[in-house]
């Protein structure tokens, strides 16, 4: 049983090491003085300063982030509405179809994502751009929330809300004062992980985007593919840091919901 353990956690070990070392050595490198990015020079927060000089990575960067906010509102609002009508409509025919379309983009590969929604905004002669993107992100993004927020809606006290009508409040007032602030960290973690997922896109903004609709991963992966150079370390450094402080907010924000709920 032992043996078994030690070589469990030597599998562990090694495929921890496998997914964050390359991430690590990034984050390493990105404070290199070296113009190679495979050989350390020493200490330096030069290729930062590169970085915040350089105009296309900086609109790139500005119009990634405008991206991500429409997207996440989006996102975020067909999602809660998806788990509404899952939550409170009961069983309906076609519960099991509607559920699985808006859970659809989860699973799907990004590239059959792309390429569909491509094929749509070319049907329907919409011109590449912002909201093309905007619209692609947020289709993926809706699942996410849906699930984030189906989660808090099957564990609210139906009860309270009731209560407030009984009370006097119509049904849209009852929602709006009771439900939704009981949903506000649901809704929150929802948008920040819509937000996340929109930001570090490469796929599917690659096949939706158009002239000056270039997003910062997008730009990022053009640039690699000519070679790594110092400042590409030093701009996903800021990126991950960018998606684990978002990620680990919704992650606490969702948890702290589900805990006050369960506490009620």
């Amino acid at each position: 049983m032992n043996r078994f353990s030690g070589i469990s956690l030597v599998a562990l070990a090694l495929g921890l090491a496998f997914l964050y070392l390359p991430i690590l050595l990034v984050i390493a490198f990105s404070f290199n003085a070296s113009k190679l990015v495979t050989v350390w020079g020493g200490f330096s927060l030069h290729w930062y300063e590169v970085l915040f000089s350089t105009p296309a990575y900086l609109e790139a960067a500005w119009l990634s982030l405008r991206i991500a906010a429409i997207a996440a509102t989006l996102g975020t609002l067909l999602g809660t509405l998806g788990a509404l009508v899952l939550t409170r409509l009961g069983r309906f025919p076609g519960r099991a179809l509607f559920g699985g379309l808006m859970l659809a983009p989860m699973v799907l590969p990004e590239v059959i994502l792309g390429v569909s929604t491509l094929m749509l905004f070319v049907a329907m002669d919409v011109e590449r751009g912002i909201v093309t993107v905007a619209l692609a992100h947020a289709t993926f993004g809706a699942a996410y929330a849906l699930v984030v927020v189906q989660s808090k809606l099957v564990s609210l006290d139906p009860n309270l809300e009731a209560a407030a009508r009984d009370l006097g409040a119509g049904p849209v007032r009852a929602f709006l004062l009771v439900t939704v602030p009981s949903l506000l960290p649901a809704l929150i973690a929802a948008w920040l992980l819509a937000f996340t997922l929109s930001l570090d896109d490469v796929v599917i903004a690659s096949f939706v985007n158009g002239p000056g609709a270039t997003t910062l991963p997008v730009r990022i992966y053009s640039a690699v593919r000519l070679g790594v150079s110092p400042e590409i370390n030093a701009i996903s450094t800021i990126l991950i840091a960018l998606v684990s402080i978002f990620v680990i907010t919704a992650s606490l924000l969702h948890k702290r919901g589900l805990t006050g709920t369960a506490r009620r």
